[in-house]
Order: C-alpha cells, then structure tokens, then sequence
C-alpha cells in the first residue's frame, strides 16, 4: 500500500538546503585538505626518505675495509631504516636494522626480521619511495635501488605523518558535526526570520478569506502593507501580486454591487413606467364598463387605452432592443450613409417640432459606415429628440457629420440650458431624464441609454460636453474609405 508523502514546510526545506549544504562545503573543505597535507608529508618524507638514501650510499661506497659493523652510515635519524639484500651467489649476508631511541642517545640498532626482508625484497629497484608494511617492524616509505653487489634499501617510517594525518581528520569530523549544528540553530533561526514577511504577507490572506465579501461592505484597498509590497524582493513581489489582487476583487465587487443596483433600479424604474400606461388603462376600462350607454364616453376611454397601449409598446421595444444588444445579439452588417440619415432626421423634426431652428452640417460626400441602418437611424433620432426635448421653443439644434481619424463622427449641438453635472454624469444611464427635477418630460429616459448601447454594438463610442448654451452630444463610428468634399450647411 503507498503511503502519502507527509508535507514539509517552505521553512523545514530550505533549513535542510542551508544544513546540507554547509555540511556538503565542510566535507569537501576538509577532504581537500586532508588530501593536501598528507600528500604535502609524503612528499616531504620522500624527500628525507632518498636523502638518507644518498648518505647510506655514500658511505657504503666509501667504504672498502672497514668494519663492516658500521654500517649503516652515521648521521641517520632515528627510525630509519637499512637494508642490504645481496645478489645470489653473493657471500656478503641479507641483513637490515632500524634506528631506534630506547633510553639515553646513541640510538641503536634492532635487526630487522627476515619477514621484513622479504617485504622490502618485492618492492621495484627504481630507488622511488612507496609505501609498505612490515610484517614486525611496521609501516615504512622504502626506496630500494640496484647496486654492483646486490639491493640497496632505505626508509623512513610513516608513523608521524599518519599521527598528523589522523589528528586532522580527527579535528574536521568535529568541526562537521559542530558546523552541521550550528547551521541547524542558525539556519532555523535565520529563515525564519526571512520567512516573517511571507507569514505576514499569508496571514494578510487569511484574514481577507475570513472577511464577509458577500455583504458588498468590505473595503479591500491598503490591506497589504507597504513594507510587503517592495518588487525588488521575491517576497515583495509576492505581496504586491496580492495587492493588486485584492485591488482586483474589491473592485469586481464594487462593480459588481453598482450593476445590481442598476438592475434592481432598472427594473424599479420599468416597473413604474409600464405600471403608469397599465392604471391609466384600467381606469379607462373602468369608465367605459360604468357608462355603456354614453358613445362620448365609451369612445375616449378607447382612445385613451390606444394611447397608452402605443405608449407601453414603444417602452417594451425599447426595454427589449436594449436586452437583445446587452445579450450582444448580431446587427446587420451593410454599408449605411449617415449624411442620408441625419438629412432625413432632420426634416422629420422640423415637421414635428417647427418652433426650433434645424441646421445640417455634411460634407459634400458620404459618410459611410458599416452597420445596421435601422438602429443607426435610431440613434440619430433619439439625439435630435432629446435635444427637442429638452430645449425650450426657438432653441438653434444642429447635427453635424464628418470623418476624423478614421471614425464617423455624428454630433447633435443646441443652445439650450444644458446638463447640471450630476446629470451629466449618468446622461447614459437608463431611465435618466435631462431634467431630474422634472416629473415627466415626454419619455421614459431610455433615450441616450439606447445611443450608447447602439453605438458600442457598432464599435463605437459616446461622449457628452454640456454647458449652459453649449451641448454636444457625439457619436463616434467605425468609418469606411470615401472622398470628403466641402461642408454643406443647411438651415431652417
């Protein structure tokens, strides 16, 4: 059965890298070194090693008559190692001794055993040091070399260096093991003290988790302190991504509560404008149904129903056009001169509304853009509306079109008072009327809002600049190539 790894900690990771690696750094540093030294005392044993050759050599050469008694050559130090290993059929004996210090100098003498000398018999006659153990006497650096009468040999023991050798090895398993320590307490110590802002920065985010986020009543901003959010550090980094995303959600969740409560005003606002039409219905029925018999009376509550019915009609339409390109449902795609529709416009408002002086101002070519002619023609309609509408009698109303940078560009100008800021402000808005303080102005406020949502359809863009005596309301479209000439300017 696999068992699940138990989860480690960020903290317990990185305090096992730092341990780790100081023990791996350790290990080496004192591997190399041990290896430098023993290999620098060896060398330097092999150099007393070929010296003491030398003067043996020496001395053996010299000598011709003497005792042989002296040999091996004075001056060696004590420990060394002498052996004469004669050829066969030589008459000189195999003999060897060892140097060594039993009391009060002079050093003597101790023969070496014929196991030894069997030893040192094996080894090559290159006069190169190497190493070799004695069966009684040890371990040594022998050179041995080939001379007239037979083998030659000289060493010196390696006791000393393997004492030095052992000592530091000694000395660098305790320092590994008090480094392996102390980088466990440092190494704890030290990130957990660098962990202190990740904890802060994961504790910010707990508390935002634990926060009521569905009341709409949270304020998100500033959450992260600043000192969390320097982007020159992996953790600064960290706690800036958390900033902006808390900037994020605080801000989906402001949008989000300023939709709902545009739907629930929208649908409030609906309801109220289909509930006036529906009353006034119901109270003509009303008096209908109570005087059958009076023609007069029969006839104006009819009349009245259809005045009403027309009137809830054209809200529905609105209200359902406005649901259909909020959905994002597809618009005719056909090239449409906006000249043509705004010359149009105009002289159907100059029927409805004689007492305000029109002006059209086009070039003398097209301006074509690509769209769904019947909506474009609504949105030339419902600018020239709202300016009739909310302009007194013998205000001056003109509609411009041009093209600019690429864009269609349809503007409705009129002198009339103009927005307060705050209606500029939701001009777009559904169901917002030029005139807050007014009851009714003839509509239901979906006028500008069936513009925008129109126009953005389109790939298009709305603006409003509103002064007393200066108003603009511009439409800017996708436009298609065509030749501008000269401006016309027609007035009424």
């Amino acid at each position: 059965m696999l068992l699940g790894r138990r989860p480690v900690s960020l903290t317990s990771r990185l305090v096992l890298t730092v341990v780790l690696l100081v023990i791996g750094v350790t290990f080496a540093t004192g591997a190399v070194t041990s290896f430098a030294v023993n290999r620098y005392l060896t060398e330097r044993l092999d150099d007393e090693v070929l010296a003491a050759l030398g003067r043996a050599r020496l001395f053996r050469d010299d000598f011709v008559d003497g005792d042989r008694d002296d040999f091996p050559a004075p001056g060696q130090a004590v420990g060394t190692l002498t052996a004469f290993l004669p050829s066969p059929g030589d008459t000189e004996p195999t003999r060897g001794d060892v140097l060594v210090q039993r009391g009060t100098p002079p050093a003597e003498r101790e023969p070496l055993s014929g196991a030894d000398l069997d030893a040192i018999r094996e080894l090559p006659t290159d006069g190169q040091p190497r190493d070799v153990s004695l069966p009684d006497a040890g371990h040594f650096r022998v050179a041995v070399i080939e001379t007239p009468d037979g083998e030659f040999a000289t060493g010196l023991p390696t006791s000393e260096v393997e004492a030095v050798f052992d000592t530091l090895v000694t000395w660098e398993i305790g320092l590994l093991l008090l480094s392996g320590l102390g980088s466990v307490v440092a190494g704890t110590v030290l990130v957990r003290r660098q962990m202190r802002p990740l904890n802060e920065v994961a504790a910010t985010a707990h508390v935002v988790a634990g926060l009521p986020l569905a009341t709409d009543q949270v304020d998100l901003r500033d959450r992260v302190p600043a000192h969390l959010r320097d982007e020159r550090t992996e953790v600064g980094q960290v706690g800036d991504a958390l900033a902006g995303l808390l900037t994020h959600v605080g801000t989906s969740l402001e949008a989000r509560r300023r939709s709902e409560e545009q739907v629930r005003r929208f649908v409030a606002d609906a309801s109220h404008e289909l509930r006036t039409p529906l009353t006034t219905i119901a109270g003509y029925v009303e008096l209908a149904r109570r005087r059958p018999d009076d023609t007069d009376a029969t006839r104006t509550a009819l009349a009245k129903v259809e005045e009403e019915a027309g009137r809830m009609t054209g809200l529905v339409e609105d209200l359902l056009l406005l649901a259909r390109l909020d959905a994002g449902r597809p618009l005719a795609r056909e090239s449409v001169d906006v000249t043509r529709l705004l010359l149009e416009a105009v002289t159907d408002a100059r029927v409805v509304a004689p007492d305000h002086r029109w002006h059209v101002d086009v070039p003398d070519g097209a301006v074509e853009v690509t769209g769904d002619e019947q909506r474009l023609h609504e949105v030339v309609t419902n600018l020239l509306t709202n300016a009739r509408k909310y302009t007194p009698a013998g205000s001056t109303v003109t509609a411009r079109a041009h093209v600019l940078e690429g864009r269609a560009v349809v503007e409705v100008h009129d002198d009339g008072p103009g927005f307060d800021d705050d209606a500029a402000s939701h001009a777009f808005e559904r169901f917002t009327r030029g005139d807050p303080a007014r009851q009714r102005a003839g509509g239901a406020g979906l006028g500008l809002a069936l513009v925008k949502a129109i126009a953005e359809a389109h790939g298009g863009t709305v603006s409003l600049r509103s002064a007393p005596g200066d108003t603009t309301v511009s439409v800017g479209l996708p436009a298609q190539p065509a030749d501008r000439g000269a401006p016309t300017t027609v007035d009424a």
